[in-house]
């Protein structure tokens, strides 16, 4: 795990950003390296592995929802392309 992110087991298939990340930001969990596509914010999700669309997002060890759509790895994971499997606290 690098600085600017946490990844809590080696089944998460996202990180949280500890910090801000930009474009081109490398990182590097459970022994890969990935580069950052776009800017990620604070506290949002990072894909660690390209992610199929209807597969599960898995944070912290657990399915949290589904990728709506094809996810690359480095992108940002966030309500604009998974369906939370937790229900969204902004509705």
């Amino acid at each position: 795990m690098s600085g600017k992110i946490i990844v809590i087991t080696e089944r998460d298939n996202v990180a949280t950003a500890l910090t801000p990340l930009s474009a081109g930001d490398s990182i590097e969990a459970n022994g890969s390296r990935v580069t950052v596509r776009e800017p990620i914010a604070g506290g949002h999700k990072v894909a660690l592995k390209a992610i199929a669309a209807g597969e599960a997002i898995v944070k912290y060890g657990n399915p949290i929802g589904t990728a709506t759509a094809d996810i690359d790895a480095g992108r940002h994971v966030h309500i604009h392309n998974v369906a939370s499997g937790r229900g969204r606290g902004d509705l």
